[in-house]
């Protein structure tokens, strides 16, 4: 979904580059707030990403908002394309001596427009669904804004980008149960838009969620994508 002038902003959709970013610095601070009072299990237990923990899903959302294209590049070459092993890298370069330092530093970032390559709507996707691979583990029940989720939905029907997250929904339609967001054709899977985004993007503890005869085809497919690195 390329960014589109300013001025434009309907529901989920047409969003500038500087809507794109207030949104992403908003839910990023929601985040922050959410995770001040964490003791030590809660910051070891394990999120939704792969086999990363929390403070680990965290310092890689800094490293997201600090390194940009011309070091992303030179990362991704050193670990020659090994896009795992740059996560690791960076993530652990981000990784502060304590939690609370990790999340100094992540605070840092918030009004960060540093990204890689890539349009605007997939750097507020990192932020929407690694905030819910934090919260979901710790029984957060934050919901990110309906604006910020439709946008993120919509990114990730119309193309596969770090996560096959259109080719999972191919053959079922998915409709929004809390706002505008419907796309595809066949077997209906319905749910809230932050459920079917997370599904999208391949966390298939947020299938639970999703209802309909489309339900268990998505489930499947999440399942397998789940049983690797989800990042």
């Amino acid at each position: 979904m390329p960014d589109q002038p300013a001025g434009s902003a309907r529901p989920g959709r047409g969003y500038s580059r500087d809507a794109l970013w207030a949104m992403a610095h908003a839910e990023r601070g929601a985040l922050a707030d959410d995770l001040a009072d964490l003791d030590a299990e809660q910051w070891g237990r394990p999120s939704l990403c792969g086999s990363w923990t929390v403070e680990d899903a965290l310092a890689h959302l800094t490293a997201v908002a600090s390194v940009g294209r011309v070091r992303w590049v030179t990362s991704v070459l050193a670990a020659r394309f090994d896009f795992d092993e740059h996560n690791e890298r960076r993530k652990a370069e981000h990784r502060g001596s304590t939690p609370a330092e990790t999340l100094r530093q992540f605070r840092a970032i918030i009004p960060s427009t540093t990204s890689a390559p890539g349009p605007t709507v997939a750097w507020l996707g990192e932020v929407v669904v690694h905030a819910q691979d934090i919260r979901r583990p710790l029984g957060l029940t934050y919901t990110p804004s309906i604006e910020a989720t439709t946008a993120v939905a919509e990114f990730f029907a119309g193309r596969d980008f770090t996560v096959p997250s259109r080719t999972l929904i191919q053959g079922v339609r998915l409709e929004a149960t809390d706002g505008p967001f419907t796309t595809g054709t066949g077997p209906l899977v319905s749910g809230t838009t932050i459920a079917l985004t997370m599904a999208m993007a391949g966390r298939a503890a947020y299938c639970d969620d999703l209802t309909g005869p489309g339900a268990p085809t998505l489930r499947t497919r999440v399942v397998a994508h789940d049983r690797g690195d989800a990042r």
